[in-house]
């Protein structure tokens, strides 16, 4: 398991890196965040959310018809549709907020072992790929809300801050 980084880390606005070769060091790094994403009750989990900026990602929205997976070097190909809900992120833990997202997606990219995956993509499933994404470009939710909500957001979370959580991280 690995260190969650909080906002105000610096890796958590990088762009990430393209990964070159899937070896054993990127199937460890999906360890890691799969052991990390499920420690944390998460259902997503980026790699710079442990500190590493590269283009890979974990999730499992813990639905019974939806597998758990992986994508290493993601492209949203498709996007439609427009919904609303409530996001959260294990890297601003305690606030959440109303997020308008793409309703479909198709994401494509590479799993543990370097082979070609297409998802396509609804509901909670579709939401979390395009927050996990997000991630790899260094945006998080809080950048998708109007300027009033995003200084509201702020400020609660410098006070959470203040009261303890940067001593902890």
């Amino acid at each position: 398991m690995r260190e969650v980084r909080y906002l105000g880390d610096p890796v958590l606005r990088e762009m990430c890196r393209e990964v070159e070769t899937i070896d054993d060091d990127i199937r460890a790094l999906v360890d890691d965040l799969l052991e990390t994403m499920y420690a944390e009750d998460g259902i997503g989990l980026a790699a710079p959310q442990i500190g590493v900026p590269l283009r890979v990602f974990v999730y499992d929205v813990r639905e019974d018809e939806i597998a758990p997976g992986v994508l290493v070097n993601p492209r949203i190909v498709e996007a439609t549709g427009k919904q609303k809900e409530v996001e959260g992120c294990l890297s601003i833990p305690g606030l959440d907020e109303v997020v308008e997202r793409s309703g479909q997606v198709v994401v494509e990219g590479l799993d543990r072992d370097g082979e070609p995956v297409r998802i396509e993509a609804t509901g909670l499933l579709s939401r979390c790929l395009q927050h996990e994404n997000d991630h790899l470009d260094g945006v998080l939710f809080i950048d998708r809300v109007s300027p009033l909500k995003r200084r509201m957001l702020l400020k609660k979370w410098s006070k959470t801050d203040e009261a303890g959580r940067q001593g902890s991280s």
